[in-house]
């Protein structure tokens, strides 16, 4: 008498497979997506002179100030936000990219930009994260490098000895150790023949050469905040939008393989390979019919015997 025949048992439950692979593949998809636009949204330098930077040497105030005043400024990371036809403020910091400054003044050629040169040498706060201490006034060489690429012009030497600047209508304190350059027709005077706002006169550039006006650090005084919003209202063309520049600070938008196989126009060859790789893996979870049994390499029995 035979053994009654034992039904063979799966070790695991074919559902509990297919959601745990499942789950695995989404993880994996996601730790793919996020690491590979984590750059984007990293603030670029953090605590320096940013328009993101909420550091006493960062202009995030003015980004929030035009916003609650107006329209939200926008953040240029790509060449082409650079290319737009509204007012870019571009922040320069002793750290810059060179090379950044000169594409934007390429791009820029003809239209409303504002430069804002840096002045201070700063550290990082370590009980602040953020937050940066001046330590002392960049040395003018340092500056003038970054004037130079901009416009044929140097720092004054020597100090302003006005306590005042007049900014569209408003009186402020003048900064301390203040950045000023030589130039007979300023925008904004810091006395006889001495400019801390001046305008090309074959382009519509501007440069500010004293940062203490607008950056955080300086909104922190009422007349000074009033002055600055005026300032960029009157600095735009046509009331329109306002631009921060990003990638002075290594915040332009940089394209790789893993960013190419997610954006058009190749997302859908990436998605066609993904339901292809689903359907077959699918199709590998369960049979089609019973399973095929094949014939044993030698006949069951004992073989005839010949006479």
């Amino acid at each position: 008498m035979s053994a009654p025949a034992v039904e063979a048992q799966e070790p695991f439950n074919r559902k509990t497979l297919f959601w745990g692979i499942f789950a695995s593949l989404l993880a994996a998809a996601g730790f793919f997506l996020l690491s590979t636009y984590a750059p984007d949204f990293r603030q670029p330098g953090n605590g320096g002179a940013t328009p993101l930077s909420k550091s006493g040497v960062g202009y995030a105030g003015l980004a929030e100030w035009l916003r609650l005043t107006g329209e939200a400024p926008l953040m240029a990371r790509t060449e082409d936000d650079l290319a737009r036809d509204i007012l870019l403020i571009v922040t320069i910091s002793p750290d810059s990219d060179p090379e950044a400054l000169d594409r934007i003044l390429e791009l820029r050629d003809d239209r409303e930009t504002l430069f804002v040169l840096p002045k201070w040498q700063t550290l990082p706060l370590q009980q602040h994260e953020g937050w940066k201490m001046k330590i002392e006034r960049l040395p003018d060489t340092v500056v003038n490098d970054w004037l130079g690429r901009i416009a044929k012009a140097k720092l004054g030497v020597g100090r302003s000895t006005v306590e005042q600047l007049e900014i569209r209508g408003h009186l402020v304190a003048a900064p301390q150790d203040m950045q000023w350059v030589a130039d007979d027709h300023p925008i904004i005077a810091a006395g006889s023949g001495k400019a801390v706002l001046i305008e090309f006169q074959d382009k519509p550039f501007f440069i500010l050469t004293d940062p203490d006006l607008i950056n955080n650090s300086a909104l922190g005084d009422a007349d000074k905040a009033a002055a600055a919003r005026d300032l960029i209202q009157w600095l735009r063309p046509g009331k329109g939008l306002v631009m921060f520049d990003l990638t002075l600070h290594g915040g332009a938008r940089k394209y790789d393989l893993a960013k190419l196989l997610v954006e058009p126009p190749f997302l859908p060859l990436t998605l066609t390979i993904l339901i292809a790789a689903a359907l077959a893996f699918l199709h590998g979870l369960g049979r089609f019919g019973p399973p095929r049994i094949d014939p044993p390499a030698k006949p069951l029995g004992n073989p005839a015997r010949g006479a």
